[in-house]
């Protein structure tokens, strides 16, 4: 570092002078989220108002929830659906798979067999007339699995309320009202307001480092082994790395970026919109957002069938087509959806953000290519730089251009942001804001609630934080310079720049099945500025 500012280049104080408006917006972003957080995340809010409305007013829903495999906690999350605090008789479960020989279909049977009352049903894609047997074609959609597997569903919904919800997330009792109050426009006490064309939950992760045994009930339903064993070396706490990221980095600006409603920022674990808006908006005939070469593409989710990132790209369209009295995208705050998580690898996680990222890279490039400079070692790193290149700070502060100076500031400024994260963390991970009842299972209790989750030790804290901080940049350099293909939910798959997929067999680079025609004709659509989630 130069010894005095006045040597400098223009050309050096000109990044450094970049490098402090970079400061400036991660420090206000931050800001916000961490409000909006403690805010609505530290007591249960009012009881939602629109179960209470008279029978024939109140919404119907239709809550699909696409199954892959047997997640922890599996029977406690699709159960929290039947569990709802909302009139049984306005809502209709679909609970999705794609195979009967999927080891958590008997979970399905079991679940619905113990809620006869309600209206639900088990749909397996390999029985759905539209790609199987007489009539149908198994390329009349294309290769994204979660949509294949949810599409007879929406087909068959009731009502005009989709809630897309993935089985592994627990749903508070409360929250199909506050997710329809959101969205229709309904406040506590009764009155309306601008309703929303699409709402959404935080999602927040609770890592079971000692989970519970499987009872014989529940080894007998299952027909393929679930991942219950505890840590035993330190490759084995990948949970730890996606609980922290997901109640700090993560929470921080998806909070920030859905307040301020810039741009969409949706993560698909928990979403409601009204299929009527999605029909119409993935009609070219009725949206000009949808060119006219996608007229063969089919309408609604299926629309969205040769696209590895679905629930973005469904968000993204809603929020950037206009329908004249609606809101764009509302997160529902203090609702968050609870996914439990066991048995994670430290590799499972680096597969799961290069995932992530990659599907990002197309969808959202400005903001995926930026992403490292949100993170605490490389944006504290932008804050050293501007403090002591920039003459502004020598002069009114006496911050000397050395690299003294330079690694104080450095070290003081990633201590500052690893403080508020054990902070932010902590809070987020008490639940102060989750409505809890005789079906609440010990995960979704929080930490200050008796039998609940326990607050883990600063030092274990503290290793998972520096972790996942110093596995950041990697993880983004190998997924997004260093390929183009995904595996989800047990297949691989090459995004192409326009985010549409090809799905790969065993032989790299084969293409086991096209897209939809007006995918092969090479049409696109449907491009975002903002992030999104895979999983």
């Amino acid at each position: 570092m130069p010894a005095h500012n006045d040597q400098m280049p223009m050309i050096v104080q000109g990044a450094a002078l970049v490098s402090f408006v970079w400061t400036c917006i991660i420090v206000s972003v931050q800001g916000i989220g961490i409000c909006k957080i403690l805010r609505n995340n530290s007591a249960p809010h009012p009881k939602p108002f629109s179960p209470t409305l008279e029978k024939d007013e109140v919404p119907h829903i239709t809550v699909i929830r696409p199954v892959k495999g047997a997640e922890a906690g599996l029977y406690e999350c699709l159960a929290s659906t039947f569990q709802l605090a909302y009139p049984k008789s306005k809502l209709t479960i679909y609970l999705c798979v794609d195979s009967t020989r999927d080891p958590a279909y008997p979970v399905l049977q079991k679940v619905v067999a113990a809620y006869p009352d309600f209206d639900a049903k088990v749909f397996v894609e390999e029985q759905d007339p539209v790609l199987h047997g007489d009539g149908g074609h198994i390329d009349k959609l294309g290769p994204n699995p979660k949509i294949r597997n949810i599409s007879r569903a929406y087909r068959e919904a009731k009502g005009d309320i989709i809630w897309i919800a993935d089985c592994n997330v627990w749903l508070g009792a409360n929250s199909a009202g506050r997710m329809v109050d959101k969205l229709d426009g309904f406040l506590p006490d009764g009155t309306r307001t601008k309703p929303y064309k699409f709402v959404h939950q935080l999602p927040l992760v609770i890592d079971l480092e000692t989970p519970k045994t499987a009872t014989e009930e529940e080894q007998a339903l299952l027909s393929g082994p679930i991942n219950t064993s505890a840590p035993k070396s330190l490759l084995d706490y990948g949970g730890r790395l996606e609980e922290m990221f997901m109640a700090t980095t993560h929470a921080k600006f998806y909070s920030a970026i859905n307040t301020v409603g810039i741009a969409p920022c949706v993560v698909g674990k928990s979403n409601m919109f009204r299929k009527s808006h999605l029909e119409r908006l993935t009609d070219p005939a009725r949206n000009p957002l949808i060119p006219p070469a996608d007229a063969a593409r089919g309408r609604g989710v299926d629309y969205f069938s040769s696209y590895i990132c679905e629930d973005h790209l469904i968000g993204d369209l809603i929020f950037k087509s206009k329908i004249p009295g609606f809101k764009n995208h509302g997160l529902v705050h203090g609702e968050v959806a609870i996914q439990p998580m066991s048995g994670m690898t430290v590799a499972a996680y680096i597969a799961r953000r290069v995932r992530w990222l990659r599907v990002r890279k197309w969808t959202v490039l400005t903001a995926t290519l930026v992403e490292p400079g949100v993170e605490s070692l490389i944006g504290c790193l932008h804050m050293a730089f501007a403090f002591t290149t920039l003459p502004w700070f020598r002069s009114f502060f006496g911050i000397p251009p050395t690299w003294k100076a330079f690694g104080t500031i450095w070290i003081s400024a990633v201590t500052v942001w690893m403080v508020v994260d054990r902070l932010l963390s902590a809070k987020l991970h008490k639940l102060q804001s989750v409505d809890v009842d005789e079906n609440t299972p010990a995960f979704a209790l929080g930490s200050t609630r008796t039998g609940g989750i326990k607050k883990k030790p600063f030092l274990t804290w503290f290793a998972a934080w520096l972790g996942r901080e110093f596995l950041a940049f990697p993880i983004w350099t190998w997924a997004v310079l260093l390929g183009a293909t995904v595996n989800w939910r047990g297949q691989t798959f090459r995004v192409r720049p326009d985010m549409s997929v090809t799905r790969l067999d065993d032989v790299e680079g084969t293409s086991l099945r096209p897209s939809t025609p007006a995918a092969a004709e090479g049409a696109n659509s449907c491009r975002s500025t903002s992030k999104d989630r895979v999983d």
